[in-house]
């Protein structure tokens, strides 16, 4: 069983991870981009390498996975994060059926560990904007804050 701490910090996998159990983490919130790092960064050198990106995102994935089938339906997803957060989705948030969409390349309605690991290593590609193989404190943040722009920014197109 994963330890209620490392589920906090896998929540900052928002980006990270591709699939959102919780808004897009900040530092001033539990889960946040500072939590997340120190969850994350497993040899403490103060940023997140891809093997260790790769093993939160597998650990995410496991939780999820509520019937250990294999894959994770969008109920699995909302129950994770109801389970994780101790509350529902917000408004503002991507539902899981959406969060599933960017990630299941099959276009079956459900993740797999294959589909789910190979979206965690777009996201990773895409945040490491300086291609060191590493994220920085930085690199976090501002992937975090590009993915809720893109959802401001979905939100605002709905309403027009």
């Amino acid at each position: 069983m994963i330890d209620a701490k490392f589920r906090l910090g896998l929540l900052g996998l928002s980006a990270a991870g591709a699939l959102v159990l919780a808004p897009a983490a900040r530092a001033d919130r539990p889960g946040g981009v500072e939590h997340e790092l120190q969850m994350m960064d497993t040899d403490h050198d103060g940023k997140i390498s891809a093997s260790e990106h790769a093993a939160g995102a597998a650990k995410m994935f496991q939780m999820m996975d509520a019937n250990k089938d294999g894959k994770v339906t969008a109920a699995e997803m909302t129950a994770a994060h109801e389970q994780v957060t101790g509350q529902k989705a917000g408004a503002h948030q991507m539902n899981a059926a959406d969060k599933i969409k960017m990630v299941d390349t099959n276009g079956d309605g459900v993740v797999t560990a294959e589909e789910h690991a190979a979206g965690a290593k777009a996201m990773f590609d895409k945040m490491d904007t300086d291609h060191d193989g590493y994220l920085s404190k930085d690199e976090l943040a501002a992937g975090h804050d590009k993915m809720m722009k893109h959802r401001a920014d979905k939100d605002t197109a709905k309403e027009k």
